[in-house]
């Protein structure tokens, strides 16, 4: 039976400088920060309170996949709060919070230009 989603990988140029978007902007904890396939480092890293973790990691021949859209929604009570608190740290937003009939949501992007949004549970 499956029991939840272990990590999600976002692919990114630069690991250095993800690591830091990721850890110092967003909050995450880095779990794991070891080599991979001396190319390659495997990062992974924790959501506070969340068991889900993220990997800042390309797949050999994703290449592509760098600067899109990620079907990856982050989720916090407050939209409105945490976009603020989001942007004074300096995580640009692409769209401001919108309300819509599901619930609130903005939508940021890191460094490499990897789109996420930020939703109401």
């Amino acid at each position: 039976m499956i029991k939840g989603v272990k990590f999600a990988s976002i692919p990114v140029r630069d690991q250095d400088r993800a690591l830091e978007f990721y850890t110092k902007k967003l909050g995450l904890r880095v779990v794991t920060d070891s080599p991979f396939d001396g190319k390659q480092r495997w990062i992974e890293l924790g959501i506070p309170r969340a068991e889900t973790k993220l990997v800042l990691f390309t797949a050999e021949g994703q290449e592509q996949m760098i600067g899109g859209f990620m079907n990856v929604s982050f989720m916090t009570d407050d939209v409105e709060a945490t976009t603020r608190e989001l942007k004074e740290k300096g995580v640009e937003f692409v769209q401001d919070p919108q309300q819509w009939d599901w619930g609130t949501a903005s939508i940021f992007q890191d460094p490499d230009g990897n789109k996420f949004m930020l939703s109401t549970p």
